[in-house]
């Protein structure tokens, strides 16, 4: 079952944690990660976890750890091995469970403790507007990304959809958490705004009922944050360069060209990046895992569309060397398409093989799965 409004059950809770304990050993024994990197890092391995988790334990695990050892994300790796202080193999080791806590508790009290660890950090480290923190924007995105797919199943409950049996009814309050992850996503990183269109879709699909102040208070950040991408990310000069120029040029350009929208290689390498992460296999799980959210899933299919979107626009026109790295929410959806796709086909395996036996219906789809970060896991490594 779903997460309830008071407490969820341990079953929940147990297949993230094991998705990001073993990135986490992944990350030190064979990245070599600096310990406090690498519990960051499974941190969002195990929030993505939970995002995955009501398509089933074993799916959960495998769509998690596949964004783990894509690549662009496995890239955060690395760096010259630390012996880390005691403190912080306290709080490193205790990052993932503190999370996973606070996704259990009510928004009434998750929101002063995250505000107040704000503070702390702002304090600490200011300006908390100027950090661009990579191991905050994706920690971020992917709470955000939980939260959103939550409450639009929640909100969106069909009686004949397995995903939503024994689920729930919405009772839980999102939307404060949402807006203040995405303040905060803003704050830390201007480009974190691609998600604003996500979510203020998402918001208003759960036909909750906001205050037009709050509206305009989420519309304000929105705008804000746009503004200080065109700020970061916008010259005047490169603006209107022509792409080809650019690409000829073979230099790093921190900038958006608005001519990339228009240049097929640019589209192609977009899609190059998809099938260099999760190989040719993933990206076709993609694209039907996107394909039968819109038809059992319209509200979810719709919202992480639109992000995509916005991630994928930046891609086309962004020339920086660094496109891989700031692409990694649109790869948290990817993954979040893949693994919906296994769902499915696990779904009508269970309908058309009713006679079948059972369990080994029941699990054929997550083994194939399984396979799909195995192979990635096994390319990092070497092997393939």
């Amino acid at each position: 079952m779903i997460w309830s409004e008071s407490r969820r059950p341990f079953a929940d809770f147990a297949p993230p944690l094991l998705a990001g304990g073993a990135a986490l050993f992944a990350f030190i024994l064979l990245g070599d990660a600096p310990f406090p990197r690498a519990s960051a890092m499974a941190a969002v391995i195990a929030l993505i976890g939970l995002t995955l988790r009501p398509m089933g334990a074993a799916l959960s695990v495998a769509g998690a750890l596949a964004l783990a050892f894509s690549p662009s994300f496995w890239a955060q790796t690395g760096g010259a091995p630390e012996v880390p202080t005691l403190i912080e193999l306290i709080a490193g080791g205790a990052l993932p469970l503190i999370l996973i806590a606070l996704v259990a508790l009510p928004a009434q009290m998750v929101i002063p403790i995250i505000g107040a660890c704000a503070a702390a950090a702002a304090l600490i480290e200011p300006p908390l507007i100027a950090a661009q923190s990579l191991r905050v924007t994706t920690l971020l995105a992917a709470w955000l990304l939980f939260l959103l797919t939550e409450a639009l199943i929640l909100t969106d409950i069909r009686p004949d959809a397995a995903l939503l049996t024994g689920r729930q009814p919405y009772r839980r309050d999102h939307i404060p958490l949402i807006a203040l992850i995405l303040l905060l996503g803003i704050l830390n990183d201007p480009l974190f705004a691609l998600m604003s269109p996500g979510v203020l879709l998402g918001i208003w699909l759960t036909r909750r009922a906001l205050h037009p102040l709050s509206w305009l208070a989420l519309i304000g950040v929105s705008v804000y944050g746009a503004a200080q991408v065109v700020q970061t990310y916008v010259d005047a000069g490169w603006w209107i360069v022509d792409a080809d120029r650019a690409a000829a040029l073979s230099r790093h350009i921190p900038f958006l060209i608005a001519d990339g929208f228009r240049e097929p290689a640019r589209w192609l390498g977009l899609f190059d990046l998809i099938i260099r992460q999760f190989t040719p296999f993933g990206a076709l799980l993609g694209l039907i895992g996107l394909v039968r959210l819109a038809r059992w899933h319209p509200p979810i299919g719709v919202v992480t569309m639109l992000a995509y979107g916005a991630y994928a626009a930046f891609g086309l026109m962004y020339f920086g060397e660094d496109a891989v790295t700031l692409l990694l929410p649109l790869l948290m959806i990817q993954v979040l398409w893949m693994t919906y796709a296994a769902y499915a086909f696990g779904q009508w395996l269970q309908k058309t093989f009713r006679m079948a036996e059972p369990q080994l219906v029941l699990w054929f789809a997550p083994a194939l799965f399984v396979l799909l970060p195995i192979a990635l896991l096994m390319r990092i490594v070497g092997v393939l």
